[in-house]
Formats: C-alpha cells, sequence, structure tokens
C-alpha cells in the first residue's frame, strides 16, 4: 500500500497591510502566527495629529524643488527620502518628522536646510482595509464602525482569503500596536465583532496580499501576549 505524505502549503502572496502568510504559521483558513488573538486591551487611537502608514506628506525643501513633492507613507511607516534614503515617519508629528528630516539633511549636502512637512492627506479620518477584500482601499469613517463593516465597505473577502487571520493595526501612544481576530467565529457569533476606528489598517490574510505586507508581519518576534512593536 503507498503512503501518500499530505504537507500543509502556506500560500505566498504577491500591502501597508504582508506575509508568507498574515499571522505566519498554520494551514491556510487557520489561525496562528505572531500576533495575539483574544485581546483584552486595544484601546481606540489617540486624537492627537500623528503621521500614519498611506499618509500622503507634502514636503517642501527650500532651494531645493527638485526634492520638493507629495510623498506616501509606505504601510510599514517609512519614507524613502532622496540623498537620506530610508526615514521613519509613522507616530511622530509633522514637527517632529521635519526636524529628523531637517538633521539628516543637514548630514548630508546641505547647510542649514529649511524643510517644511505637511500632512496632505491622512488616514486617520478613514479605516484602511488591505490584503484578500475585492475593493482594497480607504474609506471614510463617519460613526461608529465594527471590523465586519469595514469588511464589508471593502466588498467582502476574495475566495482566496483566510477569514481567520485578519490582523488590525493601531497607533496608540505613538506606537505601532496590532491585534488578530478570527472573522469566521465573529460571523457565528462565537467572539465580539471588535470595534475599528479612523486610522486603522485592517489586513485579511490570502493570497492577494502583498510582499510589503508580508514583511511588515514577518518583522514582529513571535508574542504570547499583545504589545506594542
Amino acid at each position: 500500500m503507498t503512503r501518500v505524505k499530505v504537507r500543509c502549503i502556506v500560500r505566498v502572496s504577491c500591502v501597508f497591510p504582508f506575509f508568507v502568510s498574515l499571522l505566519l504559521g498554520g494551514c491556510i483558513e487557520s489561525r496562528g502566527g505572531p500576533i495575539a488573538y483574544d485581546v483584552r486591551e486595544f484601546p481606540p487611537p489617540e486624537a492627537t495629529a500623528r503621521i500614519a502608514p498611506m499618509d500622503v506628506l507634502a514636503i517642501t525643501v527650500f532651494r531645493a524643488p527638485e526634492l520638493s513633492a507629495e510623498y506616501r507613507v509606505s504601510l510599514d511607516g517609512r519614507i524613502e527620502f532622496p540623498l537620506v534614503g530610508d526615514m521613519h515617519a509613522s507616530g511622530l508629528t509633522g514637527a517632529e518628522f521635519d526636524d529628523a528630516l531637517t538633521r539628516r539633511l543637514a548630514e548630508t549636502y546641505f547647510e542649514r536646510p529649511d524643510v517644511s512637512v505637511e500632512i496632505r492627506s491622512s488616514t486617520r479620518r478613514n479605516v484602511t482595509v488591505d490584503g484578500s477584500v475585492k475593493r482594497a482601499g480607504s474609506f471614510p469613517v463617519q460613526g461608529p464602525m465594527t471590523l465586519m463593516h469595514a469588511v464589508a465597505l471593502a466588498g467582502g473577502m476574495t475566495e482566496d482569503a483566510n477569514p481567520r487571520r485578519v490582523a488590525i493595526f493601531r497607533t496608540i501612544g505613538g506606537r505601532r500596536q496590532a491585534a488578530a481576530f478570527d472573522l469566521a467565529s465573529i460571523r457565528r457569533g462565537q467572539d465580539p465583532d471588535p470595534a475599528v476606528y479612523a486610522g486603522d489598517v485592517i489586513v485579511i490574510d490570502g493570497s492577494a496580499t502583498s510582499a510589503a505586507q508580508r514583511q511588515l508581519v514577518t518583522a514582529i518576534p513571535l508574542l504570547s501576549i499583545f504589545r506594542p512593536y
């Protein structure tokens, strides 16, 4: 009798928003990975105007028009700026990022650089839904919203989505934090439907996720409890 070995294959996606699997570990349509489930304390984001992933910044460097442009913050909260390279932006105020960029430019080619940073478009007025959904994007938050409502705004999940591995990324106290949710259990009424807020980034596991999203989640260490990263 021939033995057939069956192996679990984790799909590698092609966002933000993300992984060998969104929460890494286990087969498709299963829980698992480094982001904690059943988080008891996942507070709302702060009201302070801080830079968030996917925000658009209007950066002006006086006497350097070739550097003055709009820059989009990546899903992992960074900006690739000419001459200085990769810079962390998420969680900073516009003034704090202005100071950081001014220092970096002063270390390279500029003497007393004059920089202006404006948050031109902010996801803090929207919730961003990415990964294996039919219409990924940012949607305005005009009142109380839950995870299921946000996914519905994105047209629902694609056929290859894993509803049991859904992550919400949120900025709390100036730091990015994350928690995992099982949308299948939520739909059955076994788990509560969590509130989502403007500024949240929701990513649903599946083959429609991107390399940028995968890199973000794989950078998170294995955790047994929820903590900021």
